[in-house]
């Protein structure tokens, strides 16, 4: 595992994100006791796993579901979300499940997270935030540039980091949710894949790229006989109160499934202060 030191966030923005993923999840961690089917090897595995995200575009959208396992000190939960991406528009939608305290109880409202280029609304925020109101945060200012901050990676962002995938081998086929799939694994810079990233998430890469010490991710990604990615795993460790182990799960299906993204009204967005815990 690579060691990624994170930084304090930089600004309000970056806080209070910090308050509405990490430290939360930290928080609850602590209250807790080419072508598929044909068998050959591909040429250029690298070239392979960097097109995943041209290949999405041209789909067009999916059904997305994530999993964000957290692990410190030797407690380990994991956050959940369901929802739906539209990988033209550079939009999506995540209802994001927070995990139940020690008695099995749910002590979190379900977050729902809006992801539009530049920035994530999440809506049942709590921290002192009106269950009514949204908050809005500058994925250009945060460290992570949201890999890891909401609670789930922003599936778009989880593809665009594999545009700078490097050291890739070719593990062999097997399936996904009954799909037949060629399944990679490698490294991925985060300084190289904002430089080629589409430009609506190019400044979140770049945020990420100076936010940790090292820009090198370990990935396994899966890909489907049009290229298209359908399970990417990214592990990350960071420090923040103690070493932090993530992994970040995303797999899409449903293919061409419309997506619709609505958002807030700028009178509901919440511009008071928000808590830490």
């Amino acid at each position: 595992m690579v060691d990624h030191q994170h930084r304090r966030p930089r600004g309000r923005a970056g806080e209070a994100a910090l308050a509405a993923g990490i430290t939360l999840a930290v928080t609850t961690m602590t209250g807790c006791a080419g072508g598929a089917g044909d068998g050959r090897t591909p040429a250029d595995p690298a070239a392979v796993v960097r097109g995943a995200a041209d290949a999405l575009a041209r789909t067009g959208s999916a059904r997305a579901r994530t999993a964000m396992e957290m692990a410190t000190g030797g407690t380990r939960v994991t956050i959940r979300g369901e929802g739906g991406v539209d990988f033209k528009k550079r939009m999506g939608q995540l209802l994001v499940m927070l995990p139940a305290d020690v008695k099995g109880k749910a002590e979190h409202r379900p977050i729902t997270e809006l992801l539009v280029p530049g920035a994530l609304y999440m809506k049942n925020r709590g921290a002192g935030v009106p269950d009514d109101k949204w908050v809005r945060v500058d994925t250009t200012t945060l460290n992570d540039g949201n890999l890891v901050t909401g609670g789930a990676t922003d599936p778009l962002v989880a593809a665009e980091l594999l545009r700078g995938a490097q050291e890739v081998t070719y593990v062999g086929e097997t399936e996904v949710a009954g799909t037949k799939v060629r399944h990679y694994r490698g490294t991925t810079d985060i300084g190289r894949a904002a430089g080629s990233a589409s430009p609506e998430v190019r400044g979140a890469l770049r945020a990420a790229a100076k936010g940790f010490s090292t820009d090198t991710v370990p990935f396994d990604a899966y890909l489907d006989e049009e290229g298209r990615l359908r399970k990417v795993r990214h592990r990350f460790t960071y420090v923040n109160n103690g070493v932090i182990d993530v992994s970040s799960t995303t797999l899409l299906y449903g293919f061409g499934t419309p997506v619709t993204v609505v958002l807030p009204a700028s009178g509901d967005i919440y511009a008071g202060k928000i808590s830490d815990q």
